[in-house]
């Protein structure tokens, strides 16, 4: 089955991040991040990898928790900080 494949999880890892150069939100580069961490645990193999590659809906589970987690580092890291929005109490047209 192709899910199971390490390679095809690689490849989507490096879609997703050039995604994430067209469209900067972060929500890409976790997706991505969750990808490649799929990538190299398939990659490596072991006991968790044959866990998870016995069912399709563990191995997009584990892929979204990954994700999800790898986007809440990114947004407490990198995200928007308190007091960063800027706000405009007059517009640009007024004289």
């Amino acid at each position: 089955m192709l899910w199971n494949d390490w390679w095809v999880w690689g490849a989507a890892a490096i879609l997703l991040a050039i995604g994430e150069v067209i469209l900067p939100t972060f929500v890409l580069l976790g997706f991505g991040i969750g990808a490649a961490a799929v990538a190299v645990l398939l990659f490596v193999g072991g006991p968790l990898a044959a866990f998870i590659t016995d069912s399709v809906p563990v191995l997009v589970l584990s892929f979204a928790v990954i994700s999800l987690g790898a986007w809440l580092l990114l947004r407490r890291f990198l995200g928007v900080y308190r007091g960063q929005v800027k706000t405009f109490d007059h517009d640009i047209n007024d004289n």
